[in-house]
């Protein structure tokens, strides 16, 4: 009983401790999730310029054809 004062700080601390563990691993993962959305929201827009830019050269390529027949 002379030591139940240390015992309860050091549970106390190791109870804070894990709770903060928590926390932190969950504020990470909602971090990785808000990151990956940006990668993606990223990725689809390249994929659209692209398509965008082929359809572009497709029509300058036409045109160069058609005038390169007359």
């Amino acid at each position: 009983m002379e030591y139940l004062g240390l015992i309860i700080a050091m549970g106390a601390c190791m109870i804070a401790l894990i709770g903060v563990v928590i926390a932190l691993f969950i504020w990470n993962r909602s971090e990785a999730r808000t990151d990956n959305r940006r990668v993606l929201d990223l990725i689809t827009g390249i994929n659209a310029e692209m398509k965008d830019f082929h359809g572009k050269l497709l029509v300058i390529e036409e045109r160069y054809l058609k005038n390169r027949e007359k």
